[in-house]
């Protein structure tokens, strides 16, 4: 199995990553994929309305995450979530 954000074992597809931003801060998050809910993904590429990460960057995606490493925020929080998925209350 992968590590990668797209293949979390935990969420399955309820988080996915994307890396970009468009000048809503600025430093070293710019240069890695953030998790972000699945259907904030979704909505954000419907709407245009900027999504939020669990780190607390907030951006508009606009690329491929996978070209990006995982922002170490992000995965520290990820991974000290409790196990889960979609259907689990």
């Amino acid at each position: 199995m992968s590590d990668t954000p797209l293949e979390s074992p935990d969420l399955g597809d309820t988080l996915v990553a994307d890396p970009e931003t468009h000048a809503t801060d600025s430093g070293d998050h710019e240069r890695f994929s953030h998790y972000v809910p699945k259907d904030k993904i979704v909505e954000s590429a419907v709407t245009g309305e900027p999504v939020r990460a669990l780190c607390g960057k907030v951006w508009t995606p606009t690329r491929d995450p996978s070209r990006y490493p995982v922002c170490p925020d992000c995965k520290r929080i990820f991974e000290g979530l409790p196990p889960g998925g979609e259907g689990d209350s």
